[in-house]
């Protein structure tokens, strides 16, 4: 069935069911960044296969909502839809908000299924329509149930995690939680976050493909914590994990009954000093359960932060890692050098090559994304995803961005290389070099305690704003352990946001380092390393702050033009290099060594 024609069919729906505007985001139930095939109900009615997008259908028009990491691919994929894309923070683009106070008209009524929009934006979404006589229906999934051969919600069983691999026992962290919650005057707090909630109990799951979570819910009080989660995800471990530390298990599904008898009459509203919930990730029906029954604190979770901030054994398990994790992907640019144009080669058959090389890892579980892998053009597209049925061959010319990474018993990982695989013209190698400069120039950085990412942007943004460049995208994001690749609070990145997540750069936080420039039908560069927020001197002017490396990785040497670096830039370039030869050469075979002391040469 055509996209036109599943639209069609929803539209009849709402017809039926007196739904003027339906509302179709990309999430699960619990906001989760990336969601298992289930809950791709935008993309069934879109096409769209991006991983962020919103949907907003009416009997005359539709429209789709993605940010700037999406607008070339989406442009490619809503062809012939009669699907408007809407190009979000481009100037004259009005938010989905925005647009809904709009278009509708008094009496009419907006209609989505209240699990998957988290209870902040459908706040917000009864603020903005109030005023207009707009009816909200939030109670049915009608989306989802024209769905044809609908996948299956996920359920794979949870693993249990050993105390040496977390650093910290779940013990430790339910006390630490419940002093927040003391703190902030509440009994009782609803957690949805999956990968806080995988944090929080030392557990992983499988339920969405590359991150290692399980879709669950916690409520937790001052002396009990209920964990709901899918029966078949439960083994014989996690029972004895969950008896260990008084965690009663509890079905998915009865998350809702749970809540409305918690909170019932019968329970004489015991627990009356509030809930505490992060309204931006506890989704909206089981905010509007429970917003009548008791006060709500609105807050972060208290786990998001504590998880940011890794302990010594997680930053030491991921040093480890992050070194096997470099040189396979130093082999791998090694392996593609030396037989491109020599044998077939496409985006695709390299990205399995490099993931074919990972699995070889020790503990290693999973992908932590999908590979990127781009050659040319394609590499404009910042999350490009090649496929067996559609890629391009790669040939002794131009350039290939690879950005990939794994999840394994000791950490996640992600990086990207941009390679030179033949001739490039010189107007590339000055984005590149700039590119390059800016990711040195903030791994760098010294600066004060108190810092957020958005004060440090412009060191890696700086070389290409003197271009008149820009990439619209964050500079860098959070990095998980042995969880989501992307995590917060901490993130990088220039435009104030009013809403937005910040948070102070803190000792033991990993982030990405990932500047870049996608000229769109030209070239895509980006040069991501990773890296951990450090405590260096503390004296009179307050605690200062830098940054150690974690990626150790050549950045391409024929790409470079030192044309455009300042002798400082090469310096640090150097240096790098050096750092990269001495860690990873003990991991390679003598051929690769003596390709890799050539790749690491020293610059003038």
């Amino acid at each position: 069935m055509r996209v036109k024609d599943r639209i069609e069919l929803l539209r009849k729906k709402m017809t039926e069911e007196n739904i003027d505007y339906y509302l179709i985001p990309t999430a699960d139930y619990h906001n989760s960044e990336y969601v298992s095939d289930y809950f791709k109900v935008r993309e069934y009615f879109s096409g769209f296969t991006g991983s962020n997008g919103s949907l907003v259908i009416s009997q005359k028009e539709a429209g789709l909502w993605t940010d700037g990491r999406y607008f070339i691919q989406a442009e490619k994929e809503l062809t012939g839809s009669d699907i408007t894309l809407f190009r979000m923070m481009e100037e004259g683009v009005p938010t989905i908000q925005e647009y809904l106070e709009k278009q509708m008209k008094e009496g009419q009524t907006l209609g989505f299924d209240g699990k998957v929009i988290n209870s902040a934006y459908g706040k917000k979404l009864e603020e903005v329509l109030k005023d207009n006589g707009i009816t909200i229906r939030y109670e049915k999934d009608l989306a989802g149930s024209l769905w044809e051969e609908r996948p299956d919600m996920p359920s794979n069983p949870v693993m249990v995690l050993s105390e040496d691999i977390c650093g910290q026992t779940v013990g430790d962290k339910l006390v630490k939680v419940r002093e927040v919650m003391q703190k902030e005057k509440c009994e009782a707090h609803l957690l949805s976050k999956l990968d806080d909630l995988m944090w929080l109990l030392n557990i992983r799951g499988g339920d969405v493909a590359c991150n290692p979570v399980a879709l669950s819910y916690v409520f937790l009080t001052m002396d009990e914590c209920f964990l709901f989660i899918q029966e078949k995800a439960i083994s014989e471990e996690l029972r004895a994990h969950a008896e260990k530390w008084s965690v009663t298990l509890k079905d998915y599904n009865d998350i809702e009954v749970f809540l409305q008898n918690f909170y019932g009459e019968e329970q004489g509203n015991v627990y009356n000093k509030g809930v505490l919930l992060d309204d931006k990730n506890v989704n909206y029906t089981l905010y509007r359960i429970i917003k009548d029954r008791v006060e709500i604190v609105i807050g972060e979770n208290p786990s998001e932060l504590m998880k940011a901030k890794k302990n010594p054994i997680e930053l030491s398990k991921m040093q480890e890692v992050y070194l096997k994790d470099s040189a396979v992907l130093t082999k791998f640019i090694y392996w593609l050098k030396k037989n491109v144009g020599k044998m077939p080669i496409t985006e695709y058959s390299a990205a399995m090559y490099l993931d074919d090389l990972r699995r070889k890892i020790d503990g290693f579980l999973d992908l932590s994304f999908p590979t990127i892998s781009g050659y040319k053009e394609n590499a404009a597209m910042m999350h490009y995803e090649a496929t067996a049925e559609s890629y391009k061959e790669l040939k002794p010319e131009g350039m290939l961005l690879v950005d990939s990474g794994g999840q394994y018993l000791g950490g996640t990982t992600d990086v990207t290389r941009t390679i030179v695989l033949g001739e490039i013209s010189e107007e590339v190698k000055k984005h590149f070099t700039a590119v390059a400069v800016g990711m040195l120039n903030l791994s760098n950085a010294r600066f004060l305690h108190g810092c957020t990412g958005r004060n440090l942007d412009i060191l890696a943004r700086q070389p290409l704003w003197d271009m008149g460049i820009d990439y619209k995208c964050g500079t860098g994001h959070g990095i998980g352990y042995i969880l989501n690749v992307h995590e917060g609070p901490q993130n990088i990145r220039w435009r104030y946001t009013e809403g937005a997540k910040e948070a102070v750069l803190e000792d033991g936080m990993v982030m990405s380092n990932e500047p870049g420039v996608y000229i769109e039908g030209s070239h895509g560069i980006r040069t991501e390393n990773i890296i951990v927020v450090r405590n260096g001197e503390k004296n009179g002017d307050g605690q200062f702050l830098y940054f150690d490396t974690l990626t150790y990785v050549p950045i391409d040497l024929e790409a470079i033009d030192v044309r455009y670096m300042q002798p400082k830039d090469i310096v640090r370039l150097n240096e790098y290099h050096k750092a990269v030869y001495e860690k990873i050469s003990p991991y390679l075979e003598e051929e690769e060594q003596e390709w890799l002391a050539d790749a690491t040469r020293p610059l003038l």
